[in-house]
């Protein structure tokens, strides 16, 4: 397509729009588009990527429908910029990503789109997980197998106790994990007596992967649970920095004794 024509299927919004959105990108990477999104590379967006994958998510913690319809958008350029690139390089295109995982979604439910049926959720992670296994042509190394590295250590940790309790290797309840968190602590605090300074880090990914297992038990989401405490903390904090200033007080100037102070008064609000 000629540059003029390019600019012109572009700027048309008669068409379906994931197609101007399309043409949009082809526009922006072509020789007379923009020298940034020209320079571009899979790698150079994968940064972009995950950001906007937050962004989307901190969207629907807000539940906020105008700012999730924009990040779903800048989202969606992401693939779409991604297919583009690959399509002038002759691999692949956004038909063959889209196509794909509409036959994906068809093969592995065939209790919506075959013969066969599911009673619940539970059976339909499970006729899933099954069907893709059929589909990888062999039998898994391990049924820790598919977890990605590249998650968030949280979301990771979630995902390879999910697929250890789907062999039979869980606790049953949430008990004996509580009882886990109190050994990972006492070993901690072993190994700081000591002075073991190099084997902290270890422990502490212990304690960490136990607290991760104790929300799962509880029908809890790590990364949520995290976000939400975090957030309550940034909350709290900028109280206390507004009662400090009202006070006249400059808090790298005072005392942790007196920071707490004003923390629990902030907190007793």
């Amino acid at each position: 397509m000629n540059p003029a024509a390019l600019r012109a299927a572009a700027l048309d919004s008669t068409q379906p729009a994931i197609e101007q959105l399309r043409a949009i990108v082809a526009c922006l990477r072509a020789p007379e588009g923009c020298p940034w999104d020209r320079e571009q590379t899979h790698a150079s967006l994968r940064s972009g990527l995950l950001e906007e994958a937050y962004e989307v998510v901190e969207a629907i913690n807000k539940a906020d429908d105008a700012n999730l319809r924009e990040e779903l958008g800048d989202l969606l350029l992401q693939s779409v910029f991604h297919a583009q690139i690959a399509a002038e390089e002759g691999r692949f295109d956004f038909d063959h990503v889209a196509r794909e995982i509409s036959e994906k979604l068809v093969r592995r439910h065939p209790h919506v789109f075959g013969p066969d049926s599911c009673a619940d959720s539970d059976a339909v992670l499970k006729r899933w997980d099954e069907i893709k296994r059929i589909e990888k042509g062999a039998a898994a190394e391990s049924a820790l197998d598919g977890v990605p590295g590249g998650l968030p250590a949280l979301l990771r940790a979630q995902k390879v106790q999910k697929k250890a309790a789907k062999v039979g290797f869980d606790w049953s309840e949430a008990s004996p994990v509580l009882a886990k968190i109190r050994e990972e602590l006492d070993e901690i605090e072993a190994e700081l007596a000591a002075g073991h300074a190099a084997r902290i880090e270890d422990e502490v990914g212990d304690l960490l992967f136990s607290v991760v297992n104790l929300s799962r038990k509880l029908k809890l989401d790590a990364e949520t649970a995290l976000h939400g405490a975090t957030g309550k903390f940034i909350a709290r904090f900028r109280e206390v920095e507004v009662l400090a200033r009202d006070r006249g007080l400059a808090l790298e100037k005072m005392s942790l004794p007196e920071l707490d102070a004003l923390w629990d008064e902030v907190k007793a609000r």
